[in-house]
């Protein structure tokens, strides 16, 4: 008896997914096996399972990758204050290609002729899915159905679900749900009212931060601790990345900080508008600036400031396994070894401020920058120093 064929989706167990699972069954002579990776997204496993297999689904493998998640993707892309069009902290990109890498090692396991995914033929997401899965698998056939079927928007997939039995979630105000992506370092919500850049984002479409107005009259203080550039800890004791993260979510999140309203320049050359919460991320990148001020030399830093953009823009098309972004990796990466200590920071209203840094490293002399006199510094070398930039205005 000839064996089937075998799909692995990408499978959140919602809406979109859902039905790319039915339409897959009803137009592919294949197995479909539903593959969640777990990077810390608000999900219900048990509804996820109860979904799939009302589908009629076999193999549900659900993957708990956060801390991979945090510390391999995550935290370099913290080292290097990746900032898109100088905004956005590429929360989306930078989930997608570990989500594609896992999912073509299990499409491996199960020898899977095929991968899919849920992605808009108008996204990034399908960029950066499919560059994954052509670098760890290039063999592996790609079928993205927003770019074939005939289902062409929102009401038709609705329809579609309501023809199938699939069912179909709610918003807050009981109407068909916004495009919301979440992992354990942000939450995106697009489409609707957002579509319309004139309109205000309404506040109920905010999931992991407090309005700024209704945060806590008291400031919150935490510490985070570092080794060799990445966190280690918080407050002293030291803690795994993902639940470094998870506990700067909450008290960032609580305090209304992290979010962020934009209009950005996807990919294939159309703008977007989205709103994103990136409360834990948003400290991340603020502590590691300040600690990488009293560890690191001028140089290295403004090394690093001129790559920023470029690897910023790797990671948001896609390119995350790229040999260029490999290869800033490793400027950005530069001295790392040196980013040792600790920055105290306090939060309060939406606001962020640096309280203290403290480090063993000799980068910072106080010596040097004292106001009282001292032999440290040699201040006759300051005229020769500006008579040599003098000429370099002729």
């Amino acid at each position: 008896m000839k064996k089937q064929k075998k799909i692995v989706l990408a499978y959140s167990g919602g809406l979109d997914t859902s039905i790319i699972l039915k339409w897959l069954q009803e137009n592919y002579d294949a197995e479909v096996i539903a593959y969640t990776a777990d990077v810390g997204q608000e999900m219900n496993r048990k509804k996820i399972i109860k979904n799939a297999k009302k589908l009629g689904v076999k193999k549900i493998i659900i993957q708990d990758l956060k801390n991979i998640f945090v510390k391999d993707y995550v935290y370099p892309m913290i080292r290097g204050h990746a900032l898109y069009e100088g905004v956005y902290l590429l929360g989306t990109s930078i989930a997608r290609p570990l989500i594609a890498k896992d999912q073509i090692r299990v499409a491996k396991k199960f020898n899977a002729y095929a991968v899919s995914h849920g992605s808009t033929g108008k996204g990034n997401d399908q960029v950066r899915f499919e560059l994954g899965y052509h670098y760890f698998g290039p063999k592996i056939k790609i079928i993205a159905p927003w770019r074939i079927w005939k289902l062409k928007s929102r009401t038709d997939l609705i329809n579609y679900a309501k023809k199938h039995g699939i069912p179909i979630p709610k918003d807050k105000k009981g109407a068909p749900p916004f495009s919301v992506d979440d992992n354990l370092f942000h939450t995106s919500t697009e489409g609707k009212v957002l579509e319309n850049p004139k309109n205000s984002a309404p506040e109920f479409i905010f999931q992991r931060t407090t309005s700024p107005e209704k945060a806590p009259n008291k400031p919150s203080f935490i510490t985070i601790n570092y080794k060799n550039g990445d966190p280690v800890g918080l407050n002293g004791k030291k803690l795994s990345p993902a639940k470094v993260l998870d506990k700067l979510n909450q008290l960032a999140g609580r305090n209304g900080i992290g979010r962020v309203d934009l209009v950005e320049n996807r990919f294939i050359g159309i703008k977007s508008r989205g709103v994103y919460e990136t409360p834990g991320g948003t400290l991340l990148l603020v502590a590691h600036r300040a600690i990488e001020s009293v560890t690191l030399d001028k140089n290295t830093m403004h090394k690093k400031d001129e790559v920023m953009p470029r690897y910023a823009e790797l990671v948001y098309n896609g390119y995350w396994y790229s040999k260029e972004r490999f290869k800033l990796q490793k400027i950005v990466d530069l001295n790392r070894n040196k980013v040792n200590g600790s920055v105290k920071l306090k939060l309060y209203k939406g606001n962020i401020t640096i309280q203290s840094r403290q480090t063993s490293s000799n980068a910072y002399s106080m010596k040097k920058v004292s106001f009282e006199e001292n032999k440290t510094f040699n201040k006759s070398n300051v005229e020769r120093f500006i008579n040599f930039h003098k000429r370099k205005l002729r």
